[in-house]
């Protein structure tokens, strides 16, 4: 036998090696995948990346779908009374307790309205004002005023 046959003999004989390791491997390889994956239960590895795929899609939109929600609900909360101030007092100090007072309303801004009540021997008065940006178009009793500052302090 001449040196170039013990060659192909060689090459061969270790290319067959190599072809019998690989077999093995892909057979030991596609038993750990079985395994892995519950045969039976879930037909092939591309079903269960499709199937992720369409859930991650799923909640990639229920995600935004909430950001959008929360975005329409701090624009609702801008507007909606957020601070609330409250003052009892008796406008007589010579007789009954602190049955009258003042509940000021207001958003983030300090827009909303304050309630004045107040109770005398004839019965109740019940009055009611606007307020802008911490101030009133009317003039303000000093317990008006408290109850606005206690409001704004309220909620920093």
């Amino acid at each position: 036998m001449d040196i170039q046959t013990i060659i192909l003999i060689l090459v061969g004989t270790i290319l067959l090696v190599v072809n019998l390791f690989l077999f093995l491997h892909t057979i030991k390889t596609n038993k750990n995948i079985d395994n892995l994956l519950e045969k039976g239960k879930i037909k092939d590895f591309k079903e269960i990346l499709l199937s992720q795929k369409s859930k991650n899609e799923e909640i990639s939109k229920q995600i935004k779908e909430a950001f959008l929600r929360i975005e329409e609900l701090e624009k609702i909360s801008e507007i909606t009374i957020r601070k609330t101030g409250i003052v009892r007092f008796n406008p007589f100090n010579d007789m009954g307790g602190n049955q009258s007072f003042v509940v000021a309303l207001l958003d983030n801004k300090n827009n909303g309205f304050i309630i004045s009540s107040l109770f005398i021997k004839e019965g109740s008065r019940v009055y009611t004002k606007t307020i802008r940006q911490g101030k009133s178009d009317y003039s303000l009793s000093n317990e008006e005023q408290e109850a606005i500052n206690r409001a704004i302090k309220s909620h920093g």
